[in-house]
């Protein structure tokens, strides 16, 4: 065998699934093109060779950093090339990784752990940009050989340390890259809704029809788990044949909600269905009927009764794709969108699989702040729903990928909400979680899930008053919400620490109608039950309890964090009454 020193560059094609699923004979020939003009005219002229292929990928070898580099930007340059004119959707971008690595090969392969960090380090790169490692940057020169770009110390997958790493491109640009990426991606599904057509001929019946769309549009437009198209776009569609798939590419909107209606005498009938865009398959329809004039209102039951189902059913329909399909036929939306549904759900399966979920949305976008603030969340659930065999582990897990997510994008409401979650939650650092939480909020007044937090945090350590009215602002700003359980159980606990546990009980009961085994909301159910001296029907809700956790006690209880904090220490005293064991 033979140990040698080299530079090795992994490059792949992005989303490759699914531009092959699109059109595969297409997808082939370019690739094809690819790789005959790397063979006859990029590597002959730098003195690179074809390592192996890796399918929808290469792994190159070159003598020196400044090869490497030459090389790398003339294949991105190519790829621009034959990007040029064609749609967002069906354009071929690349990314690159390249390490001066240290391998053996013999005549099949070459072997060691710079060979498989130098895959990793592509996983870095987005959409036409090219990271390397430090130790070829040492070998270049900034704005000579390259323009480089510090991406500071970055985590990648099965490798213990960070790494510190750099963005590359051509000398002379600035921005180093002109990335069709730079900004954070956007992981949530595009729902275009079209124009309701009317059933009559009556002239004065046709502007229901945009009635109906902007009202739903207005509704969907709430949720912060949607793209929603703006009717100035789709106005156009209305009444216009194979509204489907016409829509679905001139908007870019995976999901296309149509419909007609029929009126008279002060009533309407609505007839409504979503369509998935990808498959061309109805995926909810229904009728739906009332009076006119409740259009018209500002809390309309007959658009909230629509956008409820659609959102619900477009959500479980992606959810379900992250479950069913292999993680590399699924798009980053789907995933990300999956993820964050299947760890909220009961099922110890659905959990752990969202954490894979998430881990390979990650792997594509590693720099994206959203599915790793997301990650945070899902170690903080790990504990708090008694799931955790390590909870202190899991707990610097949680702050980790929270602190990470705000290296990558300091003024992201999101995971500023969530390290302030799981520092109130894990570590009972009272004032540190306030001001994460309180920055998320005035960062982003609209962010939902900051005001929900923020009312764990005032039932924890504040004032409990204060705890409803936050988790109420907090379910105005997301009505549709998929997680609304959630919602109720954390609007539940702030009742039952202000000791009004009438209403903490029908929202703790509403919220386990929606996810039965929830364990955090059953706690909430038993404060309210046990402190109220409904003896009788806290005991059956602590056997529901333990079902779920059987080795509860008052000290692993304890242990999930914030043991000091007065809502923590009422119901261990609950706990104890019911004749839960200490240790």
């Amino acid at each position: 065998m033979n140990r040698q020193t080299k530079v090795l560059l992994v490059m792949d094609v992005v989303e490759s699934v699914r531009l092959m699923e699109q059109d595969q004979d297409d997808f082939v020939r370019r690739w094809q093109q690819l790789v005959q003009h790397a063979e006859q005219q990029v590597l002959p002229l730098h003195g690179g060779r074809i390592v192996k292929s890796l399918g929808d990928g290469l792994m190159l070898e070159f003598a020196s950093a400044q090869s490497g580099m030459k090389a790398s930007f003339a294949l991105q340059y190519f790829s621009d090339q034959d990007n040029a004119g064609r749609p967002p959707e069906r354009r071929l971008h690349l990314r690159m990784g390249s390490h001066l690595a240290e391998f053996v090969s013999d005549k099949h392969d070459i072997y060691g752990t710079d060979v498989n960090l130098t895959a990793r380090v592509a996983t870095l790169a987005g959409p036409g940009e090219i990271v390397i490692t430090a130790e070829l940057r040492d070998n270049l020169t900034d704005g000579l050989e390259a323009d480089i770009e510090d991406l500071g110390e970055c985590y990648l997958k099965h490798v213990a340390k960070p790494i510190r790493a750099y963005r590359v491109g051509p000398p002379g640009h600035e921005p180093v890259i002109q990335s069709p990426t730079a900004a954070a991606p956007d992981f949530r599904p595009t729902i275009a809704i079209i124009p309701f057509e009317a059933r009559s001929n009556e002239p004065e019946h046709f502007v229901i029809g945009e009635v109906i769309a902007d009202g739903i549009i207005a509704q969907l437009s709430r949720s912060s788990d949607l793209k929603v198209i703006s009717r100035l776009s789709t106005t156009a569609f209305r009444g216009r044949r194979d509204v489907m798939a016409e829509a679905g590419d001139r908007l870019a909107a995976r999901f296309i909600l149509s419909g007609s209606y029929i009126a008279s005498g002060g009533k309407i009938l609505i007839i409504a269905e979503l369509v998935d865009g990808r498959t061309d398959q109805v995926i909810w329809a229904d009728r739906i009927s009332g009076d006119t004039m409740d259009l018209l209102e500002t809390q309309s039951e007959l658009l909230d009764r629509i956008a409820s189902a659609a959102t619900h059913a477009l959500i479980d329909t992606e959810a379900q794709q992250s479950l069913i399909q292999p993680l590399p036929r699924l798009d980053s939306c789907s995933l990300m969108l999956g993820g964050i549904s299947h760890m909220h759900r009961s099922s110890i399966h659905d959990f752990d699989r969202s954490r894979q979920v998430l881990e390979a949305v990650l792997e594509r976008h590693n720099r994206a702040a959203a599915p790793r603030a997301w990650l945070a969340k899902w170690y903080i659930l790990r504990v708090v729903r008694g799931m955790s065999d390590a909870p202190q582990k899991d707990s610097r897990q949680a702050i980790e990928h929270a602190e990470r997510a705000l290296d990558l994008e300091p003024n992201s409401a999101l995971a500023l909400a969530i390290q302030g979650h799981a520092l109130c939650q894990l570590s009972g650092d009272a004032s540190g979680s306030l001001h994460k939480i309180e920055e998320a909020i005035r960062l982003n007044p609209s962010e939902s899930l900051a005001w929900l937090y923020k009312s764990v945090w005032s039932s924890m350590w504040g004032e409990s008053a204060a705890s409803v009215e936050e988790a109420g602002i907090a379910s105005s700003l997301s009505p549709l919400d998929p997680m609304k359980y959630y919602y109720d159980m954390i609007l539940a606990s702030g009742h039952s620490i202000n000791r009004d546990y009438e209403k903490a009980i029908v929202l703790a009961k509403r919220s386990l109608k929606a996810n039965l085994c929830h364990q955090p909301t059953l706690r909430a159910l038993l404060l309210a039950q046990g402190e109220s001296g409904q003896l009788d029907d806290a005991k059956r809700t602590l056997d529901q309890l333990l079902k779920e956790t059987p080795s509860l006690t008052i000290a692993s209880y304890l242990a999930m964090g914030g043991e000091h904090s007065s809502p923590r220490q009422r119901l261990a005293l609950v706990l104890r009454q019911l004749g839960v064991r200490e240790s």
